[in-house]
């Protein structure tokens, strides 16, 4: 169907390589474009029951895939991919429609998404690859873990949904996906593109529905062998809480908080601003790790806040499907009303409204907002380095040096990466990476800029410190190692002490009591018996 307009057919949920409309109806979700309130997707039913049949179905299809030979299973990851390519544009115009990132956005998500999965097929092929020593009849090979629950956010719904899928996949587990209640039409059409690729019924589950039913159950199955999840610091707390009795339970917990850049001396000013205007406020401020914090030295404080709020005011908010469109509309009215009051409460603690919150004008119904510039007088009221600046939403903080900024940086709550802008060749760059406290570093880039084929972490809260990337293929395996004696047992050397073979019958004299303090027995090297081998 035209994904630009008219409702998506509600398919249910995806159980045992069906979908199934659940019987027992709990609920519906309300598909509703951000940039067109009028523009109504469609309502989806969800029930809390099909939670219980997803766990059972991907356990019988964990049993079969798990015996798959790996050649095939990355065969299925690459139809996988040749799926994405051929439905890129259709995929792209539901994202836009969805979420409301502008269309060359949303196609730039999905151009990422090819690449990542290419990465994984490289990379994550050699990761999987069992490590052998002949000398020692020694190897290591890794195995999956059985039923991969993956709670999908709404900021990437392809991206995210797609990449953990087929890591999960390709290394032989099968996967529970549940989308984001405000994307159901995109985790429906990631699931279409899974379908046509021949796995095994069970291996590919998903199912609709809010987290706080359908997500509360799913994340306390006690039948689940790993939890992806990628949301909001205060989901992340309440999963944390909920799986507290299953501390054995592998768990990605990756709840952002945003980023923070440094702007310092000598830097280019027109790189720097460009940059951190791009990411904070690229898909409204709503990316994981979207700038939220800048710390600017007072030499170039003013020229930085004068340049940044005049060049912020001329970006183009609009409707996705808008031409030249740099920014769209906010994912909910919840979160629009949080990026109005985050920022009054701003200025009632005495910080400064660099560029007020604005509702963007004659953009149509949808929830849009015009980016937010706060001067921080931190030094004088509270900091406010915890929590995320709801939306495009920009804190700015003056400080003296290089040293004050980044103990400052290193006091901010979240830290998943950080830019720092200064010339390369300052002798103190050096200094500066060996003090930040940070997931990625990023030298004269936004902190938007990311490898797909680098490992991350974001620190403090902005995850539970588990490698992303292709080194997720470390969280839904376990290595298990094998040792094979090959050698003739009669042949082997014997323990002290152990008397194998010798008569039953021995005489036993005073003197054989006693210690020989003569005695240079050579037993050789025993280490293989004692589990010492290298």
């Amino acid at each position: 169907m035209n994904t630009v307009t008219g409702r998506l057919l509600r398919k249910g949920d995806y159980l045992f390589g069906s979908y199934v409309k659940p019987e027992a109806v709990d609920g519906y979700i309300n598909g509703v474009n951000p940039g067109d309130r009028a523009d109504v997707l469609g309502r989806f039913p969800f029930s809390e029951s099909s939670v219980d049949a997803a766990v059972g179905f991907a356990a019988v299809g964990y049993r079969v895939w798990r015996r798959t030979g790996i050649n095939n299973r990355a065969a299925a990851v690459h139809r996988f991919r040749e799926q994405l390519v051929n439905h890129q544009e259709p995929m792209a115009q539901l994202i836009t429609r969805e979420v409301g990132k502008p269309l060359w956005e949303a196609r730039q998500e999905l151009m990422a998404t090819i690449r990542a999965i290419d990465f994984l097929l490289d990379d994550g092929l050699n990761l999987l690859a069992p490590q052998v020593i002949d000398e020692i009849g020694a190897r290591s090979d890794r195995l999956p873990r059985g039923v991969v629950a993956i709670f999908c956010p709404y900021n990437f719904p392809i991206l995210v949904a797609a990449v953990q899928t087929a890591t999960a996949v390709l290394a032989g587990n099968a996967v529970i996906v549940k989308p984001s209640k405000f994307t159901p039409g995109s985790g429906q059409a990631h699931i279409d593109l899974w379908d046509g690729c021949g796995l095994p019924r069970g291996t590919i589950n998903m199912i609709q529905g809010p987290g706080s039913v359908v997500g509360h159950r799913l994340a306390t199955h006690p039948e689940l062998d790993v939890l992806m999840f990628t949301g909001s610091l205060e989901t992340a707390g309440t999963i944390t809480r909920l799986t507290a009795n299953r501390p054995e339970l592998p768990k990605l917990i990756q709840c952002g908080g945003k980023s923070t850049s440094i702007v310092l001396d000598n830097a280019c000013l027109d790189r720097a601003v460009y940059e951190v205007m791009v990411g904070a406020f690229l898909s409204a401020g709503q990316r994981h790790n979207s700038t939220g914090r800048v710390i600017v030295v007072e030499d170039l404080y003013d020229q930085f806040v004068e340049r940044l709020v005049s060049q912020s005011r001329r970006l183009k908010v609009g409707y996705g499907f808008s031409p030249e469109v740099f920014m769209g509309p906010l994912i909910s009215e919840n979160l629009r009303s949080r990026y109005r009051r985050f920022a009054r409460g701003m200025e009632g603690q005495g910080h400064e409204l660099l560029l007020p919150p604005a509702q963007a004008e004659d953009v149509g119904r949808g929830f849009y907002v015009r980016p937010c510039i706060i001067g921080m007088d931190w030094e004088n009221h509270s900091p406010v380095l915890a929590g995320e600046p709801p939306g495009p939403t920009l804190l700015v903080y003056k400080v003296a040096d290089w040293s004050q900024a980044v103990a400052l940086h290193n006091q901010v709550e979240a830290r998943i990466s950080t830019s720092v802008f200064m010339d390369p060749s300052n002798p103190v760059i050096g200094e500066i990476k060996e003090r930040l406290r940070t997931g990625g570093l990023n030298i004269n880039r936004g902190t938007i800029g990311a490898s797909l084929r680098l490992p991350s972490v974001g620190m403090g809260t902005a995850s539970n410190g588990v490698v992303g990337g292709v080194g997720l293929i470390n969280l839904v395996t376990h290595p298990r190692a094998q040792l094979t004696e090959s050698r003739d047992f009669e042949g082997l050397p014997k323990l002290p002490g152990v008397n194998w073979d010798e008569p039953e019958t021995v005489e036993i004299t005073a003197e054989a009591g006693l210690p020989n303090n003569d005695d240079t027995t050579d037993v050789g090297d025993l280490s293989s018996f004692l589990e010492l081998s290298d």
